[in-house]
């Protein structure tokens, strides 16, 4: 390919793409694609994985946005997605960028308001997946005794 092919920064999905990353680094650079879910995507749309993103062509481009737009377009599994069975539509969808932490500050201001025992985690910055809290997760509060000032001597007097 010659050097009037190549794009040194490309668009996809909303993000800016350095055109020197292989498309598989590439697309899991994006908020919501990780690396297996880009290999899935690349191999279902028969695009190698090591070709440097700035060497692939306008058409797919277009047909990888597509894809991650409607991945039941490409038959991807739907244990593949990362917003199955939505609460509000029911649908499996899968989330990128803006929308996916959309929906997640949406999911916590949910479970506040109905006061679930997640929503009182979340509040009160606590861990909120079980994780134990005895040693780890201190920060704000001193762990220790803080000395305040000079130590006097003992007095020997009596």
């Amino acid at each position: 390919m010659s050097s009037s092919e190549y794009k040194h920064i490309l668009r996809i999905a909303g993000k800016d793409i350095d055109g020197s990353k292989k498309s598989i680094v590439a697309l899991s650079s994006i908020r919501g694609l990780g690396y297996n879910y880009s290999q899935v995507l690349l191999q279902s749309l028969n695009i190698s994985p090591a070709i440097r993103v700035g060497y692939l062509t306008e058409n797919e481009i277009q047909e990888i946005e597509d894809a991650i737009r409607n991945p039941s377009k490409i038959k991807m599994p739907s244990w593949y997605l990362n917003r199955r069975a939505d609460m509000d539509t029911g649908s499996d969808t899968h989330l990128i960028t803006s929308d996916l932490e959309f929906a997640i500050t949406n999911d916590i201001n949910r479970e506040k308001s109905v006061m679930s025992w997640r929503g009182y985690r979340h509040m009160f910055g606590l861990r909120v997946r079980g994780q134990h809290t005895r040693t780890t997760g201190r920060r704000g509060s001193a762990v220790g005794v803080k000395k305040s000032g000079k130590v006097s001597p003992a007095s020997t007097s009596k």
